[in-house]
């Protein structure tokens, strides 16, 4: 397990509770490096959304948990935020909600000359997605994709 994989599991089991006690869902944690800095950062969500007092609060105690453990070595930015309406679907549940869904996949080569695709969410399991755009069906191997989200509807 790499030392980012480590930091993020550990993260999530001192997150998890903080964020279960609260009724809120943890969708989300990860630990990258951007411009130079590091961050760790948590995806929170609940039915009718987040609020910026639900990131406050749940990021004040975290941060508690974070200064008490002490186990990340590099200096971090911590953060606390709503996934947004266009979070990738990574877990069974975010798979299972957007059943039916409009969905967008990207794929890391191109599959028949294209690499983004469109079209209702259908099937999927471990090994692959199903979507169906207008009359055709795509199955795509997961190791293939490179984002599913939700498509947004303006």
């Amino acid at each position: 397990m790499s030392r980012r994989e480590e930091y993020e599991k550990q993260a999530e089991e001192l997150l998890t509770p903080i964020v279960e006690a609260r009724g809120f869902e943890l969708v989300d944690i990860e630990y990258v490096k951007e411009a130079g800095d590091w961050y760790l950062r948590g995806y929170i969500d609940k039915p009718g959304g987040i609020t910026i007092d639900d990131c406050e609060a749940v990021s004040r105690e975290f941060s508690d948990k974070l200064d008490e453990k002490d186990f990340i070595e590099d200096s971090y930015i911590m953060e606390i935020s709503s996934p947004g309406l266009d979070r990738p679907l990574k877990k069974e549940k975010d798979f299972q909600r957007n059943m039916g869904k409009p969905v967008e996949v990207r794929t890391y080569r191109p599959v028949n000359g294209q690499k983004e695709f469109s079209g209702i969410l259908t099937a999927y399991d471990s090994n692959s997605v199903t979507i169906k755009e207008d009359e055709t069906e795509h199955v795509f191997d997961r190791k293939d994709i490179a984002l599913i989200r939700p498509a947004i509807e303006f």
